[in-house]
Order: C-alpha cells, then structure tokens, then sequence
C-alpha cells in the first residue's frame, strides 16, 4: 500500500513497524485499552495484536497489566517512551498530507467514510454468517 511505503522509512528510523504505529495511536486515543479492544478499532484479530504489543513492550513503550476486574482482560497503556514516540511520528501525517493533496478536514472526511463502509462489511459478513 502506498501509505505502508511513505511511511517505512521515517518508521524504520524510530524502530516500529507500520501496524505497530497503529496500535500506538489507538492507544494514544484511548489509552488503558484491552487486547480485544485495540484489535476491534484495528479490525484486526487479537493474536494479531497480541504480539505486536509484547513487541511495543519489549522496547518500553507500552506496559501490559491484568484488569483488576477481569483478570482474563490484559490492559495495555501507553509508557512515557510512548507518548514521545507518538511524537516524534507527527512528521509521519504531515508528510501523508502533503503528498495526498488534501487537506486535513478532507482526510477526517475521508476516514470516517472508510471506517463506515468497513462497519457496514463486517456487519454484512456478520449477516451471512449468521445466514449459513
């Protein structure tokens, strides 16, 4: 993807991966987040997840702690390494904007009429499931 390909090399210098990027900024929107929770905003599957946190981890940016709730829960908060990394990437979505050509406004726009055509086919394969 076009996006993956801007974005490696300025990733590849802060030392994460693009899907590890992802989970930075789900975090950075929610922080505190369980497993299942972060792969639901991702649309991703929680052994995909998983081990990308215990990556994140490993390098001190994210700590994972069991829910006092439910302890079957593990929670993943950002680290103060994190947060600077979440930082230090903003050069990554002035880039996406300068070269797409749109304006900030315009991609939100566009996000959230893909996020929403993602909703709807996942509830249509949720549908035909249920259907079979």
């Amino acid at each position: 993807m076009a996006v993956t390909r801007l974005y490696k090399p300025m990733l590849d210098a802060m030392g994460i991966t693009y899907p590890q990027y992802l989970v930075l900024n789900a975090l950075n929107e929610t922080d505190g987040q369980s497993i299942g929770s972060i792969a639901e905003v991702l649309s991703l599957e929680s052994s995909t997840v998983t081990p990308l946190v215990k990556r994140l981890e490993q390098a001190g940016l994210v700590t994972r702690q069991r829910s006092r709730e439910d302890e079957r829960l593990v929670q993943v908060s950002l680290t103060e390494a994190g947060r600077a990394r979440l930082t230090d990437s903003n050069c990554l979505n002035v880039a996406l904007l300068q070269r797409s050509g749109m304006t900030f406004p315009e991609i939100n726009a566009l996000n959230r009429e893909l996020q929403a055509l993602r909703d709807i086919l996942v509830e249509g394969q949720a549908a035909t499931k249920e259907g079979e």
